[in-house]
């Protein structure tokens, strides 16, 4: 049995940055920015997987977002 391994990484670690803020923007019109996000723990899917620096760990639905911005941090 063949099996592929699919990396659901972020791209944001191929720019060297370790800790980012992003701004969602969600269908609708809201904005959600979350800060201290760590981005080797950044996973995408159905959903947005990530954990903060403060202990949160976030789950976002990819088909409710519009645009990411990111801001690099350290």
């Amino acid at each position: 049995m063949n099996t592929t391994s699919v990396d659901l990484k972020s791209t944001i670690g191929e720019y060297g940055y370790k800790h980012v803020t992003q701004i969602y923007h969600f269908v609708g019109g809201v904005k959600r920015t979350y800060d201290g996000i760590i981005v080797d723990t950044i996973r995408q899917g159905q959903f947005t997987k990530f954990h903060c620096r403060n202990g949160a760990v976030v789950m976002i639905n990819d088909a409710n977002i519009l645009m990411i911005e990111t801001f690099k941090e350290d």
